[in-house]
C-alpha cells in the first residue's frame, strides 16, 4: 500500500513541476494592445506577447488575422522574439482572437 502511495506522490509531484514550467497567458478585453513578442511558434501560428501591463497574451493566427509592417501584408514568418508589436483582440470564449497584429519595428 505505501508503494502505491509513493508513486502516486511521485507522478503528482512531476506532473505539477510540468504544468508549472508551460507558458501562462492572460485574457483580456476586446481592445488594442502594445506590448513586446515573447515567444513564436511556428508550426501552430502562434505567438506570446506581453503588453504594457505585464500581462502576456497567447494568440493563434487564424484566415482571418491581418498581419503587418509597415502598412504592407507580411508573412508569419516575419515575427521574431523582442519586436514590437500593436494588437488587436477579440475576446471569445475560448480566449482571444487576434484581428490583427502590426509590426511596430
Amino acid at each position: 500500500m505505501n508503494n502505491k502511495i509513493l508513486k502516486s506522490v511521485a507522478f503528482l509531484s512531476v506532473f505539477l513541476f510540468m504544468v508549472s514550467c508551460g507558458e501562462s497567458s492572460d485574457v483580456v478585453e476586446s481592445g488594442t494592445y502594445q506590448g513586446t513578442i515573447e515567444e513564436v511558434e511556428p508550426s501552430k501560428d502562434e505567438i506570446y506577447v506581453k503588453i504594457d501591463d505585464n500581462k502576456t497574451l497567447e494568440l493563434y493566427f487564424n484566415d482571418n488575422t491581418q498581419l503587418t509592417r509597415d502598412g504592407n501584408t507580411v508573412e508569419f514568418s516575419e515575427l521574431e522574439k523582442g519586436q514590437k508589436v500593436e494588437v488587436k483582440v477579440e475576446k471569445t470564449e475560448k480566449g482571444l482572437d487576434p484581428i490583427s497584429v502590426k509590426i511596430m519595428e
